[in-house]
């Protein structure tokens, strides 16, 4: 019986060599890429979900201790990025799905960017909403500044498709 590896690669005669680098590294690359696909993908779903329902929340619940406290601005901003980032993140699962490998670790460092700013700057934001801690506006900036990684990371991606 001919083995798959003599098959198709008869120099191979020892196991760690059957299988040439470049093609476990290209297989690995495609994993890596359809899992940050579906994770950017999934993460765009939730945080789009949670920023309608918070969004609706504090629209209409929130509202009166929200104004009450001079925060229902804060809130809002809090939501509108956190929507706008969450469409960002959809769009670039949908982009890893056909890019290039050059452009998948573009695409990557993009979404892990804009999930991290997200996180960091609604997460400060409605922080500084719930309990009052305005120490957490320090924090905002390092979220708002990896936002705008980002969207660079993703335009450096567009120019390597």
């Amino acid at each position: 019986m001919i083995s798959y590896h003599k098959l198709f690669y008869p120099q191979a005669n020892r196991v760690w060599t059957k299988v040439p680098i470049f093609e476990f590294s290209r297989v690995f690359n495609q994993v890596i890429i359809i899992m940050t696909n579906k994770l950017f993908l999934q993460a765009g779903a939730i945080l789009g979900l949670l920023g309608v329902a918070l969004g609706a929340f504090g629209a209409h619940a929130l509202k009166p201790s929200l104004e009450a406290s001079g925060r229902f601005d804060t809130f809002e901003t809090a939501v509108k990025y956190q929507f706008y980032h969450a469409l960002a993140l959809i769009l670039i699962s949908i982009l890893l799905q056909n890019a290039s490998v050059s452009a998948a670790k573009w695409y990557n460092w993009a979404g892990y960017a804009t999930l991290g700013g997200v996180i960091i700057f609604s997460g400060a934001l409605y922080t500084i909403c719930f309990t009052g801690i305005k120490a957490f506006g320090a924090v905002a900036p390092i979220g708002g500044t990896l936002m705008i990684v980002g969207w660079l990371l993703l335009f450096l991606g567009a120019t390597k498709s």
